[in-house]
């Protein structure tokens, strides 16, 4: 048993480029790209400008094309939560008008149903890293979490 436990506790143990040999600084950037997701608009300049910066960093996140499969209310709220935000300061004011919800007059637990009903007035893109999250306006701003 302990040589298992000396195995997890020493990844430069396996001289031989096996599972193991990376070292942690490695392993840290190797976690941290896997764990990014990009809530993502392909119809977006400031989303594809994001994407593309995420890439050139050399990270290449999970994507999720939020307009064919929405947040849920509690992933909104969690994401939310992660921003520091309100709804309504997530709120695309345009797209609300044109999609007739006026924040106004809506609680924001109601703003949130709506925004999971018509996803397009959620503002663009969320950048997801570990608990941390960032809206990609300008896209520089998602560096902040990375």
């Amino acid at each position: 048993m302990k040589g298992c436990l000396e195995l997890v506790a020493s990844p430069r143990r396996t001289g031989s480029g096996g599972a193991f040999s990376f070292g942690a600084a490695a392993a840290a950037r190797y976690a941290g790209a896997m764990s990014v997701v990009i809530y993502h608009n392909p119809r977006c300049g400031k989303s594809r400008q994001t994407l593309a910066l995420l890439r050139e960093r050399g990270i290449e996140p999970r994507i999720i094309e939020y307009l064919q499969t929405p947040p849920s209310a509690a992933e909104l709220k969690r994401l939310l939560t992660m921003l520091g935000m309100t709804p309504r300061q997530l709120l695309r004011a345009k797209e609300a008008r044109e999609a007739g919800i006026d924040p106004g007059a809506l609680s924001d637990a109601a703003l949130i149903t709506a925004m999971v009903a018509n996803p397009i007035v959620i503002e663009r893109p969320i950048v997801v890293s570990g608990n941390k999250a960032a809206l990609g306006r300008p896209p520089e701003a998602v560096t902040t979490i990375l």
